[in-house]
């Protein structure tokens, strides 16, 4: 087995403390940094998210998967020939004002990171005045917005309601989720794209990219 390949087993499982000295161990064999990223940890993201969606695995496993990948980007980051070679795009995503759930939200950014997005994480109880502050961005392409109670749902309608109003609507992609959102609700309020979960929502988001 490859060093690559045992670093995509690590990552798949989870294998938090042996995913930094597997990347390293790569980089000392003289494996590229865009491969190690791409066949070592993407891909084994990619599995994972597959084997979510098939309810093979559950949050636990794929929030560990998730962390274990962060741990070996943080070790790859000074290899990467610049960042720009390896970011496929820019997003905000946060939890609308009055949710204090951030589970789901860092599980759907860690996801969406693995697909080479830089992703600015607005938190939790985010007011509509942030997400526009955040839509403003010129390098943002696509706004997450988060919403885990039904007595947040409407806070979600005000949100996307302004940001169909902002300037730049035509050049950002609005992604909506959440445990009581539906594809019905999405399209009432405006929503561009709707996602069940942090698997669907990560390829949602590396389907916009590779499409732009």
């Amino acid at each position: 087995m490859s060093k690559i390949e045992e670093l995509a087993f690590a990552v798949e499982n989870g294998k938090s403390k042996l995913v930094p000295e597997l990347v390293q161990g790569a980089l000392d064999e003289g494996c590229a940094p865009i491969d190690i990223l791409n066949q070592g940890m993407v891909d084994a993201m990619a599995v994972v998210g597959d084997k979510f969606k098939r309810n093979e695995i559950f949050v636990p496993e794929m929030l560990v998967a998730a962390k274990a990948m962060k741990k070996g980007v943080a070790v790859l980051k000074p290899y990467l020939a610049g960042e720009s070679s390896a970011r496929i795009g820019k997003m905000a995503m946060g939890t609308v004002a009055g949710d204090l759930h951030d589970i789901g939200k860092n599980l759907v950014i860690m996801m969406i990171e693995s697909t080479g997005y830089e992703v600015v994480d607005l938190g939790i109880d985010v007011p509509v005045e942030r997400f526009l502050e955040a839509a403003s961005d010129p390098e943002i392409s696509v706004i997450g917005v988060s919403a885990l109670l039904t007595t947040t749902m409407p806070a979600m309608r005000e949100t996307v309601a302004a940001l169909n109003q902002h300037p730049r609507r035509s050049q950002f992609t609005i992604m909506v989720g959440g445990a009581p959102i539906t594809q019905a609700f999405a399209d009432e309020i405006g929503a561009d794209i709707y996602t069940e979960d942090a698997a669907s929502a990560s390829q949602a988001a590396k389907a916009l990219a590779m499409a732009s």
